[in-house]
C-alpha cells in the first residue's frame, strides 16, 4: 500500500473524478473506491442483506459503518473488496454511511432505507412522466420517492462503474414514477428506483455475453455484430469523441446486442433491491418466428421465442444479483394494431399476441409476475400515454407478490376449460364479482375445433365461469381469449382488472 495521509473525503467532492474513470471503466489504482450507486440521497433495500462493495488498494482493510453495524473486508488481489451490512429496518431517518481505509475515509449522506426496484426496457418505460396527464397530476404530490437515473451509453467489455446519481424526486418515467408513487402510499416507506432504460433496445441488448451459450438466437445476433467491424468503428469514435451523439448513431448504439447491458445494467449488480420491472418486447415483435435476412434492425429473437429467452434472461440475472429469489415483474404489451386496424380483432392475424403469450412464460419461473395490459394501448400509436394504470397495476402485484399483502392485485385468470357438449366453460381464478365493465356480455372470446377455424363466441358468465357456445361450432374443443392485436374486451373482476388474454390449443403460427 503507497503512503498517504488520511483524509476524509465527501462522496459528492469526489463524484466527478469516479464518473470520468467509471465511464471508462478504469480503476483508481487503488484508491478507495465505492460501487457507482452508493452515493448521497440512496435508498437501501429493507429486510435483506444489503451488499456493499468497491475498490481499493490490494490486501488493504475496508470498514463500513451504517445504522450500528460495522463490517469490514480485505480488498483481494484485483483491489475488489465487499461487505455485507445485516437486514435494515424501514428508516425515513437521514443517516450518514461511512466507508474507510487505513488511510481514507468517506461519507454517503442522507440515506433512507425503504423498498429498492430496477426499472429497465425501451421506449415505454423511458417515456417520460409527464406525457400522461394524469401522472403529471400526481408529481406535486410525491413524497419519499428518490431516483437513480442511469446515463445512457454503450460498452463493449462489461464495465464496474457508470454515470449517475441519486435525486430527491420520482423517476421522470411515466411508468416507474406511478409504480413507486402507488407503492409508496400503498405501504408507507421510502421507495428508490433505479431507472436504466433505452428506447427501441432489444432483449439481446440488455443480456450478458455468456447467454450466447444458452440462447441460440442470441448467439447467432452476437456473432453478427462481433463481425461488423464497420458498427465497431463507428459506435467506438462515437464514444472517444466526448459529445452528444446525433439520432442516427443514438439509434445504433441501442439496437445492438450486449453493449447496453455491459455499460448500464452490469455496473448496478449486486446492489440489494427487490427486484425488477421489464417493460420491453416491441423490439422484438417485428416478426412471429424466426429471423429476416435484412434488415439489420429486424435480426432479433422473435415473439414466439421470446418466451424462452426471457426465462434464461431471469435466471442469469439473478444469478448476477446473488439474489435467487430476485423479483420480476413484466409488463405485458398492450393492444397495438397498427397495420392490422380491420383486423386488430382477429385471433389469428399475426399480432403483438404471440409475444404476450411469451412475455406470460415468465411464470413458469418462481418469483415473477406479470402485468395484464390488454384492456390499454392505442391502435397505431406504439407509444400509448395510458401509463398510470400500468404502474397502479405493478404496485398491486408488488404489494401482493413480495411483501405478502393479501389484496386483490390481478383479474381473472384462466384456471381450466371444461368441454360440455356444444358448450366450452371458462373457469377462472382472481374471479370474485367476475362481471363485464360495461354491462354487455363478455366479448373477445373465439371457439374452434380440431379443424382450426376460429369463430366468435357467444359468451355469458355464470358465476366465476364464463360458459361459451356457437352455433357454427357443433363441438367446440379450444378457446381464444383477447388473442389478437388490440382486442375490445371488457372482461373484468370487482377491482375492475382485466382478465388476462390465454388460448388453449397448440396450433403454432
Amino acid at each position: 500500500m503507497r503512503n498517504r495521509e488520511f483524509k476524509t473525503t465527501k462522496v459528492t467532492l469526489t463524484g466527478f473524478l469516479i464518473i470520468l474513470l467509471g465511464a471508462a471503466g478504469m480503476a483508481f489504482a487503488g484508491e478507495l473506491r465505492v460501487g457507482s450507486l452508493f452515493k448521497d440521497h440512496m435508498v437501501l433495500q429493507r429486510d435483506m442483506t444489503v451488499p456493499v462493495w468497491g475498490s481499493a488498494d490490494p490486501g488493504e482493510t475496508i470498514t463500513v459503518e451504517f445504522a450500528s453495524q460495522k463490517k469490514s473486508a480485505e480488498a483481494d488481489a484485483n483491489g475488489r473488496w465487499q461487505v455485507r451490512l445485516d437486514p435494515l429496518a424501514t428508516s425515513f431517518k437521514s443517516r450518514k454511511m461511512t466507508v474507510s481505509s487505513p488511510a481514507t475515509s468517506m461519507e454517503i449522506s442522507d440515506v433512507l432505507v425503504g423498498e429498492v426496484w430496477i426499472c429497465s426496457g425501451q421506449s415505454n418505460m423511458q417515456m417520460v412522466a409527464n406525457s400522461d396527464p394524469n401522472i403529471k397530476k400526481l408529481t406535486p404530490k410525491q413524497e419519499h420517492l428518490r431516483t437513480f437515473a442511469v446515463k445512457r451509453t454503450v460498452a463493449f467489455e462489461e464495465q464496474e462503474y457508470l454515470e449517475g446519481s441519486w435525486n430527491l424526486k420520482g423517476p421522470d418515467s411515466a411508468v416507474a414514477f406511478s409504480f413507486a408513487y402507488f407503492l409508496e402510499q400503498s405501504i408507507d416507506v421510502p421507495v428508490g428506483i433505479i431507472l436504466s432504460c433505452w428506447g427501441s433496445s432489444s432483449i439481446e441488448a440488455w443480456m450478458p455475453r455468456d447467454l450466447t451459450e444458452k440462447v441460440p438466437q442470441f448467439k447467432t445476433v452476437m456473432e453478427e455484430f462481433d463481425a461488423n467491424t464497420e458498427f465497431h468503428t463507428e459506435i467506438k469514435a462515437a464514444l472517444d469523441a466526448n459529445k452528444p451523439w446525433n439520432r442516427t448513431m443514438d439509434i445504433l448504439m441501442r439496437r445492438q446486442p450486449n453493449i447496453v447491458y455491459n455499460a448500464m445494467m452490469k455496473p448496478l449488480a449486486p446492489y440489494a433491491c427487490r427486484g425488477l420491472v421489464w417493460y420491453q418486447g416491441e423490439r422484438n415483435a417485428r416478426t412471429v418466428t424466426g429471423m429476416p435476412d435484412k434488415p439489420w434492425y429486424y435480426r432479433n429473437i422473435c415473439m414466439t421465442e421470446y418466451g424462452s429467452a426471457l426465462q434464461h434472461w431471469i435466471r442469469r440475472y439473478r444469478q448476477e444479483w446473488q439474489k435467487e429469489d430476485l423479483h420480476f415483474m413484466v409488463v405485458m404489451l398492450p393492444g397495438y394494431a397498427k397495420g392490422l386496424e380491420k383486423k386488430a380483432d382477429s385471433p389469428t392475424a399475426p399480432s403483438w399476441a404471440w409475444m404476450r403469450e411469451s412475455q406470460l412464460e415468465a411464470l413458469e419461473l418462481p418469483d415473477c409476475s406479470v402485468a395484464t395490459t390488454i384492456d390499454l394501448g392505442h391502435p397505431t400509436n406504439i407509444h400509448p400515454k395510458d401509463k398510470l394504470p400500468i404502474g397502479q397495476r405493478l404496485a398491486l402485484l408488488a404489494q401482493r407478490d413480495t411483501l405478502g399483502m393479501e389484496i386483490v392485485a390481478e383479474g381473472p385468470v384462466m384456471k381450466r376449460v371444461e368441454v360440455s357438449g356444444d358448450q366450452l366453460v371458462v373457469h377462472y381464478d382472481h374471479a370474485e364479482g367476475l362481471k363485464t365493465k360495461n354491462g354487455a356480455a363478455p366479448a373477445a372470446f373465439w371457439l374452434s375445433d380440431k379443424s382450426g377455424k376460429w369463430v366468435p363466441a357467444e359468451a355469458e358468465i355464470k358465476g366465476t365461469t364464463v360458459v361459451l357456445s356457437s352455433p357454427e361450432l357443433p363441438r367446440p374443443l379450444y378457446v381464444r381469449y383477447a388473442f389478437a392485436a388490440k382486442p375490445t374486451v371488457n372482461l373484468v373482476n370487482s377491482a375492475g382488472l382485466p382478465g388476462r388474454p390465454f388460448r388453449t390449443d397448440s396450433f403454432k403460427p
